[in-house]
């Protein structure tokens, strides 16, 4: 029987104003992120744009409700954050300094930052199966410090690639998500960071081994492209690509595929587990279950956003919300997909195996949608080729 005097007191902490929860720990926090932006907009303001303006602030106002809800949040951005001001400190005006400067040319220039994040994944990816063979709890911490070090360089990548176009030219700065090298590395970082948070959510590192194979398969492309197309090189933007809308639309857009990623290799890994395969070195069957519905849940929902953000961008472009190019209608089928995975499991029921085989396939849906599109069909997004 419940403790009335303990029931009443979740029912009264229940109906409290979120911020009477804060502690001065929490507050401290959001002033730090905000005094960081402040002094972010106060140098560099005058190379933003507007939707510059707006991204800067709505991410610093995200860092701090982030950093509320998720803890391990409040160490890793700012620091990543401030060595990536050491990197802007360090190149100043002069865009040469990246190729005189040690620590920018060897760790902190975007090119370099993008390199360590590769070499990080690799580490993590082999560290994680090490873990997961040897029920290494040891192995298991290693390659989860790895996987929040690939991802900080990922961060300051970002930041830093961002201001070297500036320096390149005003016409030519942008915000890094305009081309399959940037988005690629978008795509490792977004991913790692949900697979780190479920990491901590349900208590378990087991589960990296096979989510790191799909970054790492993401890191061998952006190092194929990289050395064969030379793809890292900052370019003006394409006018197709000169608008705001895909300041917003593409990041919603790589939030749900990396959940849909981490969705299908957890699949795979209860698949496996299904038939007695690593079964003991895995996490339960019905956990790897439950973190795929919340990863499918979170991927709906922002894909959801971008399509419609998507549409928006295409009136503002094109004159109107959809005409059928063969990107707009991969995207309904890749929505329509999941929209069904989360009918089954939610309204019929379902669990299980065939919804595992289902992430697999949809992840196949959704990398078609993704490159396929750009490499066998033609359209109004064909700007994205390889």
């Amino acid at each position: 029987m419940t403790n009335p005097s303990y029931a009443t007191t979740l029912s009264q902490a229940g109906n409290a104003p979120f911020w009477r929860g804060l502690k001065l720990s929490d507050h401290l926090y959001a002033l730090f992120i905000l005094a960081v932006a402040g002094v972010v907009f106060q140098r560099y303001h005058a190379a933003m744009d507007v939707y510059e303006h707006a991204i800067l602030a709505g991410s610093a106002l995200s860092l701090v409700a982030l950093g509320w809800f998720w803890k391990p949040v409040r160490l890793f951005f700012p620091l990543a954050g401030l060595l990536a001001l050491g990197a802007v400190a360090l190149y100043g005006d002069d865009l040469g300094r990246g190729q005189t400067a040690f620590w920018l040319k060897y760790v902190l220039a975007s090119q370099s930052a993008a390199m360590w994040m590769c070499v990080l994944f690799f580490l993590a990816t082999a560290i994680y199966w090490v873990g997961l063979l040897r029920r290494s709890n040891t192995a298991d911490a290693i390659a989860s410090g790895l996987t929040w070090a690939a991802a900080g360089a990922a961060v300051v990548w970002f930041f830093v690639r961002w201001y070297e176009g500036y320096l390149i030219g005003p016409d030519v700065g942008h915000v890094p998500v305009s081309n399959l090298y940037e988005v690629f590395i978008m795509f490792c970082f977004i991913t790692a960071m949900m697979y780190l948070y479920y990491e901590q959510r349900f208590a378990t590192r087991r589960m990296g081994a096979f989510v790191l194979l799909i970054i790492s398969a993401a890191v061998g492309f952006i190092l194929w492209y990289t050395f064969d197309r030379q793809a890292h090189e900052i370019q003006p933007l394409i006018p197709a690509l000169q608008s705001w809308w895909m300041k917003i639309h593409v990041p919603a857009n790589f939030v749900g595929y990396g959940a849909f990623a981490i969705a299908a290799m957890l699949g795979v890994a209860q698949l496996l587990a299904a038939r007695g395969i690593l079964k003991s070195h895995l996490p339960s069957y019905d956990i790897l279950g439950e973190v795929m519905y919340k990863a499918i849940a979170v991927g709906f929902l922002f894909f959801t956003i971008a399509t419609i953000l998507g549409a928006m961008w295409a009136a503002d472009a094109w004159g109107g919300y959809w005409s059928w190019d063969p990107k707009e209608t991969w995207a309904l089928i890749v929505w329509l997909n999941y929209a069904a995975w989360l009918h089954v499991r939610l309204v019929k029921g379902w669990r299980g195996d065939i919804l595992a085989w289902w992430s697999v396939v949809g992840l196949l849906v959704t990398t078609f949608a993704f490159l396929g599109v750009n490499m066998f069909l033609s359209g109004l997004h064909s700007y994205g080729t390889l």
